[in-house]
């Protein structure tokens, strides 16, 4: 058999000896000991480790690297110990969009993409608000580079109406217009409205767009430090009654931390009856969901990077290998059972949280693969550097995508 690739060497998770992965129009068709030397391409993974190309379960790619327009008011008051000031600081954030123009956004978009691959993502859920400020301008750039990286990475565009969809009238239509340009994804934001009637309202008005284009839902669900917010149970309770379960992300769910314990043993069953994914991005904020407990109890959760250089977040360079890094540090999971857990919430779990069937090492499966430098997950999470090799459908798209969008 002649293949495609042929990675030759290559250490994985799953085989205990060294072995060679054969790709074959687009698949990986055989894992095994000494495949020979006939393919198109050889790489060598010289003993390095080989998993699952990386899935980022949530980005907001259309702010990335807005930090020095908007400055850092809106960091003091969303990184505040308690998290009392996260309403005020999307007020100060939303500033940024007085500007928002598809024509400065692409280009960023695209040099964010562009470092996404060369860390190995190959999947990303990206966020584009959809408000009356914003109105279609960072959708229109997502959805352009949704096209022109194709061949090297798959964006997830979610139409995201960030100011709230009853305290902001309007949002809910460009969210439909989104969906009509092509957005993948209906997003929201219940917890920022005013009242729990306004968010019950906003999760029953982005599920009748969801249901009406058959989209999955990504909601960014109680993400301030108030105890008593509720949007993430809301959000079970409408997901089972519409029968939509395995097709709705919560995204933060900080609040969780400093629910009663009562309260939190009960939502997380409801999590788990609605077979709800929850996306932690715990380097981004002070308040975290609880993680360790939540994937212990059988829900299944994913890292995100959340922010690239906005007003939220001052770094990031879509390396999930650092995300992983850095939720080993602030959730405490640094056990080796743990970092494969983190690891997993980067690649298999993440991909499962957005309903990406075909994924995995595995004979038979699409072929979305990393080749590292590191030979175990310790060292790939320690170093946390650039892989080796990135391929993406079968294909070698490490040189393509430093030199071109490919």
């Amino acid at each position: 058999m002649r293949y495609d690739i042929l990675i030759k060497n290559a250490r994985t998770r799953n085989y205990s000896d060294i072995v060679d992965i054969g790709i074959q129009n687009g698949k990986i068709v055989k894992i095994g000991s000494n495949l020979g030397n006939d393919a198109v391409e050889m790489l060598n993974a010289d003993g390095g480790l080989v998993t699952e190309s990386f899935v980022n379960g949530h980005l907001h790619l259309c702010k990335v690297y807005t930090l020095s327009m908007i400055g850092d008011e809106a960091l003091k008051q969303y990184q505040g110990s308690s998290m009392g000031g996260a309403m005020t600081a999307i007020e100060l954030a939303a500033r940024v969009k007085e500007k928002y123009d598809e024509k400065w956004i692409i280009d960023n978009v695209r040099k964010a993409c562009m470092r996404a691959i060369q860390y190995g993502n190959t999947h990303i859920r990206a966020f584009a608000d959809t408000d009356t400020k914003a109105k279609l301008e960072g959708v229109k750039a997502l959805l352009k580079a949704k096209e022109e990286f194709q061949n090297s990475l798959d964006l997830q565009v979610v139409a995201f109406p960030q100011d709230g969809v009853i305290r902001d009238p309007g949002a809910e239509e460009y969210v439909r217009q989104s969906l009509e340009l092509g957005a993948d994804v209906v997003g929201g934001i219940p917890w920022i409205e005013y009242t729990d009637k306004d968010s019950i309202e906003h999760i029953n008005k982005m599920f009748e767009l969801a249901k009406r284009y058959n989209k999955d839902i990504s909601m960014l669900i109680d993400d301030a430090g108030d105890p008593t917010l509720k949007t993430l149970e809301m959000l079970c309770v409408k997901t089972i009654k519409e029968g939509w379960s395995g097709r709705v992300t919560a995204q933060h769910a900080r609040a969780m931390c400093l629910y009663p314990e009562p309260y939190f043993r009960k939502v997380s069953a409801l999590i788990r009856k609605a077979d709800l994914g929850v996306v932690s991005d715990p380097h981004t904020g002070p308040l975290h969901a609880r993680v360790k407990e939540l994937y212990q109890m059988g829900v299944n959760v994913a890292l995100g990077q959340d922010d690239i250089a906005d007003a939220y977040y001052p770094f990031g360079r879509n390396n999930m290998l650092e995300v992983a890094f850095l939720a080993a540090h602030l959730l405490w999971m640094t056990t080796f059972d743990d970092m494969n857990v983190l690891y997993d919430m980067i690649t298999t779990r993440a991909a499962k949280a957005l309903g990406i069937d075909d994924y995995g090492l595995e004979e038979g499966k699409t072929a979305h693969l990393v080749v590292l430098n590191a030979g175990t997950v310790w060292e790939a999470i320690w170093e946390h550097e650039r892989p080796r090799y990135v391929i993406k459908d079968g294909k070698n798209v490490t040189l393509s995508a430093c030199s071109k969008r490919a």
